[in-house]
């Protein structure tokens, strides 16, 4: 089998629900979609979501890569050898992980057809399906209880609220969101690397009784030992999310004991292969991993779900990203009912794109 061309097109996706973060306000998404055709008329699907805060990475040329950059290296090549092909690519993507994970994932999606499985049983199958969190942006008091009523009414049982601008706002905001879901909805808080230490640890204090599941990412990237330095003060799990970019950044938490959880995003660490070696490095240090997105296609979050439901050790997901995007041509790929996380059963990722 060989591959005979490489296609991609970028969408630009509204988001029904704008929301805001302690970096950013979100009002639209923009994803590259990719087809990798074959001389046996498999075809493999990816998705890149480049975003500069994120990943490092514009959309701008990021077509133009791939017709100059990546359909060089893959035509003419067997799309079987997955690895081969993508430690080509890496040197010359050295700074686009998105980019790097839309090859992989379409690259999987062929894989798992030509094995005519599932992607998600090729990788191991460990469950079949997943809880999700879905996620409320920065409000108002009133707006963020609002929304948490919504999605509990929606069936979710998972909502992570985001915060990181203003301590004392964030803690108000947590407790009344408690107070009015009751106690047997998981609240999950991620503050996008916005505290101090000293605030993280004032924030931790004052919110035991909302009964946090987990902390994320309270401190700037780039400064590990504050992680550190909150995971053992603190009293709730910490998780690194911005902190963690590559194999080598998940290593160095681990081994310095820094964090409790990792947050694992195929578009920020180059797709599926990549999330496979952090998880085994998560699994030695004897940390839980979640997976999580950004404002993603479900195409995307189809990738991220068929790796969730691969293995034990993957014990969250945070794969909400694509919920309220408007026109995703993806839409499909996923099935949500209750707060759960279906996969297609079909082979490979189970996508089919016009």
């Amino acid at each position: 089998m060989r591959i005979t061309g490489v296609e991609a097109w970028q969408v630009t996706m509204p988001l029904a629900r704008p929301y805001t973060a302690s970096y950013d306000t979100v009002e639209a998404t923009t994803n590259v979609f990719l087809r990798i055709i074959t001389d046996r008329k498999l075809v493999g699907y990816g998705c890149a979501t480049p975003d500069e805060h994120a990943t490092g990475e514009s959309t701008k040329a990021m077509v133009e890569t791939i017709q100059a950059v990546v359909e060089p290296v893959l035509k003419g090549a067997d799309p079987l050898r997955r690895s081969l092909l993508m430690e080509r690519l890496r040197p010359l993507l050295a700074e686009e992980p998105s980019l790097r994970a839309a090859v992989d994932i379409a690259l999987y999606d062929i894989l798992a057809k030509k094995c005519e499985l599932p992607l998600w049983k090729m990788l191991g199958g460990y469950r079949d399906r997943m809880l999700t969190s879905v996620t409320i942006g920065i409000l108002p008091e009133r707006e963020t209880i609002e929304q948490a009523r919504h999605w509990v009414r929606r069936g979710f049982r998972i909502l992570k609220l985001k915060g990181g601008i203003d301590v004392q706002d964030d803690v108000a905001r947590v407790l009344k969101v408690r107070e009015a879901v009751g106690e047997d909805i998981r609240l999950r808080f991620d503050a996008n690397g916005g505290y101090t230490v000293e605030e993280a640890l004032w924030f931790v204090d004052q919110t035991l009784s909302a009964r946090l599941e987990l902390f994320e990412q309270p401190t700037q990237k780039g400064h590990a030992d504050m992680l550190g330095q909150v995971t053992r003060r603190g009293s709730v799990p910490v998780m690194a999310d911005e902190s963690i970019v590559s194999l080598r950044d998940a290593f160095r938490l681990a081994s310095n004991d820094l964090v409790d959880m990792l947050n694992v995003k195929l578009m920020k660490v180059g797709g599926i292969a990549e999330a496979v070696q952090i998880n085994a490095v998560a699994r030695a240090a004897r940390l839980e991993v979640m997976v999580g997105c950004m404002d993603e296609s479900a195409l995307g979050i189809a990738a991220a779900l068929h790796f969730a439901l691969s293995d034990s050790n993957i014990a969250y997901a945070d794969l909400d990203g694509h919920i309220d995007l408007v026109n995703d041509p993806a839409a499909d790929a996923v099935t949500i009912e209750d707060g759960t996380l279906f996969p297609s059963q079909l082979p490979g990722l189970g996508v089919m794109l016009a």
